[in-house]
């Protein structure tokens, strides 16, 4: 009787085990009465099952293809196959140029040779379908300085494409294939927003010529900015993404599109595990302008801007790091014309929080020129709205007037604060002529030539003008100065602790 009633208790504690999806268990130990509580630990409550990327693979695959670019060069640089160095579909000055750059040990990219009679070059990228009447998806930097472009299918089959139109600034490019009769098989952007670190994404393109090779990894950071310009907001992804990837789709696990890779960062010229995609919806926006116009035009403010620090928060009164400091207008440019000012803090665009300098270059560059903007300004302690009508950043003439320092005299000590100011011989600022070492002014990288135009937004010609503007931030309870300075005809703020008397 006893062991029937052990084996009931067995097969009793067994099927609970079974029941609850556990393969094997060895019970031992004493079961009591009373169970100990503890905390839950964190888990996954749907894992994945016989998992694998070969049902997204093989739906996707058709719209994928490998893009090949004919370029005239004078002269060329080749590696003795009849093959254009990858590199050379970017300009010398490009700041992408960094993640694709080997050097030989002729300074050249390895196995290049320069070429002393004019020919053609091959240049090759991947892309993507967007319509299924032929709309094709890539990089500025495959298709750049091309005069013929091929997109060859997964399949081989080859077809002529048109350069429908580009965008530099974002590294886009959207190209079209005219065939009657032919349906082709696309993909769609996906929402870039939902995707989370550490999400699976499985890249898709033609590595190194190798067309049609599938890669997968992980999500591995957002936002990044690797100094390609004013609108870097990069996915990093691990999935490998060599040269010749550019241009192809990084997909989700739904087969949509959720970025367009672009950069590799990488010593060696090949996968380290770190690749940069354009996210999903910059590229939808940049496209559907592409498709529409043929170019992309964006709203232009018209303003030099910085980043709130802490200090300078402190000195103009905000209660975070927040915004961007407007360090000079351009002349006759929206912004002035507004009446917003140097040393405007920009906090807000149409109600929507600016976080730093970059947030801000992207939200003025997704609304259209003529656009009225209401921008938030915290300037005198408190807020306010300036209503701008935006400009076109493509008619933007980037032309820099620069204000030469004048031959300092008369220099006379700023107490408590390491500098030794004269006045400028236009009248406009006051020179610093010395900084003590060690200084709070040195330490802020305030150096001998640079001129501070205004003290707390109110403009200085003398040390005793810096010294009344400094003694008034502190009677207002300030702990900092904010100084507004120049240097070789670039402006900018620093912050300086009010000296204790």
């Amino acid at each position: 009787m006893r062991n029937d009633a052990n084996k009931t208790k067995r097969s009793g504690l067994i099927a609970g085990v079974l029941a609850a999806g556990v393969a094997s268990v060895a019970l031992t130990g004493v079961v009591g009465n009373t169970v100990p509580v503890f905390a839950e630990p964190v888990k996954v409550d749907a894992p994945v099952q016989n998992f694998g990327f070969a049902d997204v693979v093989e739906k996707v695959s058709p719209a994928v293809v490998s893009v090949r670019v004919t370029q005239e060069v004078m002269p060329a640089m080749s590696n003795g196959r009849g093959m254009a160095s990858p590199f050379e579909s970017l300009p010398e000055d490009h700041p992408l140029r960094r993640f694709f750059d080997v050097p030989g040990r002729d300074g050249m990219p390895n196995g290049m040779r320069p070429d002393s009679e004019p020919r053609s070059r091959m240049g090759q990228g991947s892309g993507f379908f967007i319509s299924d009447d032929g709309f094709v998806v890539t990089n500025n930097h495959v298709v750049e300085g091309g005069s013929e472009y091929t997109v060859v299918m997964d399949d081989g089959t080859e077809y002529d494409a048109e350069l429908i139109g580009t965008d530099p600034r974002t590294d886009l490019a959207l190209l079209k294939v005219d065939e009657d009769d032919t349906t082709f098989t696309y993909v769609e952007f996906g929402d870039d927003d939902a995707v989370r670190i550490g999400e699976w994404v499985v890249a898709v393109g033609n590595p190194f010529g190798l067309g049609g090779s599938v890669t997968a990894g992980i999500v591995s950071a957002r936002g990044r900015d690797i100094g390609a310009g004013p609108y870097d907001d990069f996915l990093q992804i691990d999935a490998a993404v060599n040269r010749g990837n550019s241009g192809g789709p990084a997909f989700d696990l739904n087969g949509r599109v959720i970025g367009v890779n672009t950069a590799i960062f990488s010593p060696s010229g090949g996968n380290v595990g770190i690749a940069f995609a354009i996210p999903a919806s910059v590229a939808k926006d940049v496209i559907q302008s592409l498709r529409e116009d043929g170019n992309v035009e964006r709203g232009w403010l018209g303003v030099q801007i910085a980043p709130v620090t802490d200090d300078i928060a402190e000195a103009v009164g905000l209660d975070k790091e927040q915004g961007a400091i407007v360090t000079l207008p351009d002349t006759d440019t929206p912004a002035t014309k507004a009446g917003i000012k140097t040393g405007d803090v920009i906090t807000a665009v149409n109600g929507t929080e600016v976080e730093g300098p970059r947030e801000l270059a992207r939200m003025i560059g997704n609304y259209r020129p003529d656009t009225t903007v209401e921008v938030t300004v915290w300037r005198d302690n408190e807020s306010q709205d300036i209503s701008v009508e935006l400009g076109n950043l493509s008619n933007l003439d980037e032309a820099a007037s620069a204000r030469g320092s004048s031959v300092p005299v008369d220099p006379s000590s700023l107490s408590g604060y390491g500098l030794t100011l004269t006045p400028s011989e236009d009248g406009e600022g006051v020179v610093v002529t010395d900084v003590t070492p060690d200084s709070s002014a040195s330490e802020k990288g305030i150096k001998a030539g640079d001129v501070i135009i205004a003290v707390n937004g109110k403009t200085v010609e003398s040390q005793k003008d810096v010294q009344a503007a400094i003694d008034a931030a502190a009677e207002s309870g300030r702990k900092a100065a904010l100084f507004q300075l120049e240097t070789e005809g670039q402006n900018r703020f620093v912050a300086l602790p009010i000296a204790k008397s």
